[in-house]
């Protein structure tokens, strides 16, 4: 894909996103704030006001048309969802509010009931908590043990340590597919290799590779997989869990309720197939919904496409990025073409606070995030307490980098002149 190419992705989208064409602060919007929440396009806005005037029913449980069309609407979001990460039936996908209670829904399903005192559980040390407390929990009341995989010298996931971790007392490894920090793009196919050589199970956790990359979870071979709609163009309050169909059916409820049942009495209940079992009450009908848009809108673009155009974004970030003085950046380095890692940049200035730097580019109408980012036993081992985060979409475009860039080096500019008259 030629650059000019590449650029007629973000000029053919933006259009799409209204909330992008808005000044802050006297200035054109620039939102590098994706890693955290992405922005909507037009369509999945249409999509949730579409179900709540038109269809706006209780699902599965009504014969009226309301209830048919939500139904239809609801599932049909499913079977989209499944065609996206290539599942190999609809039934492995079942809808959450987001990927932690994804993980949650694993950990005390699974995790539970699975484990016991001295088995072990790898995570490592870069995991979002969303993928850390919850296994805390269940080593806590199991008596599982939890190891960790620690950073390359160029800040990826060590393999090499993973190896001499992994071993016959292993049942479960969990990571990330690529970190929300670093921006590494983590081996998991061959994680998931090892782990199954030693009968451990994988999941997953997808909320920063599913809006980037293309998937194909039947060939990647994980156990498990989540993933948060909000980070992928659709509404908050819905997110996904994949699992393999032979441990899904093998695995209890998570929650009581209704809609998870086949039959109640009194003392007893039974539960219904999949995917039901596990999502009890009224689900997020309209989010569901609107996430199905979400995927079709990214799938009409092509995520190859959309890939390649972030790893030209990522490029160009990093030339530019570099040239800001007494700036440190965290995790490894794109390739040349931008490939090998997410398109965000975590970095410190010597003379800012991420804090205040944040506050600053935000009176230039720029939006990025600042802090731990979830990951604070990454942040203690990289001895920072904080850190800046530029993360950047298939929406962005150059001329924002050029715009940031300038900026940051303003801020520099700034504290420069204010600790020189100190």
């Amino acid at each position: 894909m030629t650059v000019t190419q590449e650029r007629s992705l973000a000029q053919q989208v933006r259009a799409d996103f209204p909330i992008l064409h808005q000044e802050v602060n006297g200035h054109p919007l620039i939102y590098f704030d994706n890693a955290a929440t992405s922005q909507k396009p037009t369509v999945v806005l249409e999509s949730l006001q579409h179900y709540y005037q038109r269809d706006n029913a209780n699902v599965h449980r009504g014969i009226h048309t309301l209830s048919a069309r939500a139904t239809d609407a609801y599932e049909g979001a499913r079977d989209k969802v499944a065609a996206f990460v290539n599942a190999a039936s609809r039934d492995e996908i079942v809808f959450t509010r987001n990927a932690s209670e994804a993980i949650n829904l694993v950990a005390y399903s699974w995790g539970m009931g699975t484990l016991q005192p001295g088995d072990e559980i790898i995570l490592s040390v870069m995991e979002h908590h969303s993928n850390l407390v919850p296994w805390q929990f269940v080593a806590q009341r199991t008596g599982a043990v939890l190891r960790f995989v620690g950073l390359t010298p160029d800040q990826s996931f060590d393999l090499d340590q993973f190896r001499t971790l992994i071993s016959d007392r292993t049942r479960l490894v969990a990571i990330n597919h690529v970190s929300n920090t670093l921006g590494c793009i983590n081996p998991v196919e061959e994680v998931i290799k090892l782990a199954h050589h030693y009968g451990a199970r994988v999941l997953i956790d997808g909320c920063q590779s599913a809006p980037h990359l293309p998937l194909n979870l039947q060939a990647m071979g994980c156990d498990w997989f989540v993933a948060s709609g909000h980070k992928m163009c659709g509404p908050t309050g819905i997110g996904f869990l994949y699992g393999q169909r032979s441990l899904l059916q093998a695995m209890p409820p998570f929650l009581g309720g209704g809609e998870m049942i086949a039959d109640v009495f009194l003392d007893r209940a039974t539960y219904a197939e999949l995917p039901h079992k596990f999502e009890a009450g009224t689900p997020a009908i309209a989010e569901a919904i609107a996430l199905g848009a979400a995927v079709d809108y990214l799938s009409i673009l092509g995520m190859d496409r959309i890939a390649a155009y972030e790893h030209e974004l990522t490029a160009y970030l990093y030339q530019q990025i570099q040239t800001i003085p007494d700036l440190s950046l965290y995790g490894p380095r794109p390739r040349s073409d931008g490939s090998g890692r997410a398109a965000l940049a975590t970095f410190t200035l010597d003379s800012v606070h991420p804090q205040d730097l944040a506050t600053l580019l935000d009176q230039s109408g720029i939006a990025i995030r600042s802090g731990h980012h979830c990951t604070q036993p990454l942040h203690r081992l990289l001895g920072v307490d904080s850190t800046a985060r530029a993360s950047l979409y298939f929406y962005n475009t150059r001329g924002e980098i050029d715009r940031f860039i300038a900026a940051l080096q303003e801020t520099v500019a700034f504290f420069r002149g204010i600790m020189a008259e100190d």
